[in-house]
């Protein structure tokens, strides 16, 4: 303890490696863990620590002469794995608490991941956030969690608790955002949400999970989806953007972009970067819900945009700026990415010299964080990208001009 203060009547305490933490209401106990039991007041702070860890100190001072016997953090995090459905084996932060661990991070914000069991929210909560359910804490008896199948259900959520850690990692590492909130909060994901649910949301707090329908889709906790879901929350609180007409299809295309940056950024053998969004649980092809080189594959994303465009769904609208990125990451002509053929042609008939997905992401997240608006339009967005990739690599770039010319393959101009 190097020092001490008051803020509204509450005691902060200052330690060296922890910073000022807000102190609970301290206890009476009798400390007996040293030669003699001590009468001494068990004093609780709580922080983060300097490596974003969250604290909860136990100090323990002795009730005589205010000397400090001893400290105990009660925060225990631990090297763990799971056995995940899409990914593997894959490597996890857990923690302890008592006898078993919990499928929480704390080195991450404290993100973890709840069962809802089947359960719904119901009609209260989305129309008067009343009523909404968190689901329960996934726990362990050991540092191991899964089994690698759908029988046993800790194994959907290891997957979404894998996509949250490395989607956290991901913007950290590669656009200095720490966390969706960019402040190094957490959020959570609940899985095995409702029945047969085909879907996955986000909600402004937390990453929802349904089981599909076991006939033509799996659970959709694939790392695409859960990185995409994450990025709806990065969405928010940057541009903000609107979830209607252009501006929503914005917003489904920078899900849809980060998301398979996520992908890539794992490279991971079990789930190999593409651009196409949930192959992993598509139960028919696996070909998933979209594919970014084409997006008119699915018949209803167009590769091209119109006076039409913001009048569509935004999950198809969002066509155009996927589009937009798989040209200027990729450029258009044929390749493979994860096994997979991709195949784009542009709009207007020109040839696209990729700049590699890194750039490309980089430009798009500058113009996410600093151009976009709640309300930004396709045609919005080329000055936006076309500013930032200034911003980045100079006005005459390489870049810049790329920019320019895979706006125009997409009939944005």
């Amino acid at each position: 303890v190097v020092g001490w203060a008051f803020a509204g009547g509450v005691t902060l305490w200052l330690l060296s490696d922890v910073g000022f933490l807000l102190v609970e209401e301290p206890t009476l106990v009798v400390d007996a863990h040293g030669a003699e039991p001590v009468l001494a007041w068990e004093v609780v702070t709580t922080g983060v620590r300097a490596d974003g860890t969250p604290s909860r100190l136990a100090s323990y001072v002795d009730a005589r002469t205010g000397r400090v016997l001893r400290r105990e953090e009660q925060i225990h995090t631990a090297d763990g794995q799971g056995e995940s459905l899409y990914s593997g084996t894959v490597a996890l932060q857990v923690t302890q608490k008592g006898s078993s661990y919990e499928l929480r991070d704390a080195t991450r914000g404290g993100n973890h991941t709840t069962d809802m069991n089947g359960a719904t929210d119901g009609f209260a909560c989305s129309a008067f956030g009343w009523g909404c359910k968190t689901g329960t804490i996934v726990t362990s008896p050991s540092t191991t969690f899964g089994d690698g199948t759908g029988a046993d259900p800790d194994t959907a959520a290891v997957d979404a608790q894998y996509g949250t850690a490395v989607t956290w990692d991901y913007f950290k590492g590669e656009h200095g955002r720490n966390g969706i909130f960019g402040n190094g909060s957490g959020s959570y994901n609940r899985v095995h949400y409702g029945r047969d649910y085909v879907n996955a949301f986000w909600d402004g707090q937390k990453m929802t999970y349904g089981d599909g329908d076991g006939v033509n889709y799996g659970p959709l906790v694939s790392l695409d989806v859960a990185g995409h879901e994450m990025t709806h929350g990065v969405t928010q609180n940057t541009a903000n953007l609107t979830y209607s007409g252009e501006s929503g299809g914005l917003n489904e295309a920078t899900s849809d972009i980060f998301g398979t940056m996520v992908e890539f950024y794992a490279a991971n053998s079990e789930d190999p970067g593409d651009y196409l969004v949930g192959e992993e649980f598509d139960l028919r092809n696996g070909r998933g819900f979209r594919r970014m080189d084409n997006p008119i594959a699915d018949g209803k994303s167009p590769n091209c945009w119109s006076s039409n465009t913001k009048n569509l769904d935004v999950h198809y609208s969002s066509g155009v700026g996927n589009h937009f990125f798989y040209l200027l990451a990729e450029g258009s002509g044929s390749t493979t990415f994860g096994g997979v053929a991709h195949s784009s042609t542009t709009c207007n008939g020109s040839t696209i010299t990729g700049i590699g997905r890194e750039a490309a992401a980089d430009i798009w997240f500058r113009a996410l964080n600093v151009y976009m608006t709640s309300s930004t339009t396709y045609a919005q967005a080329r000055t936006a990208t076309l500013a930032a990739a200034r911003d980045l690599y100079g006005a005459g770039s390489t870049q810049a001009s790329a920019v320019a010319a895979a706006w125009s393959a997409v009939s944005v101009s």
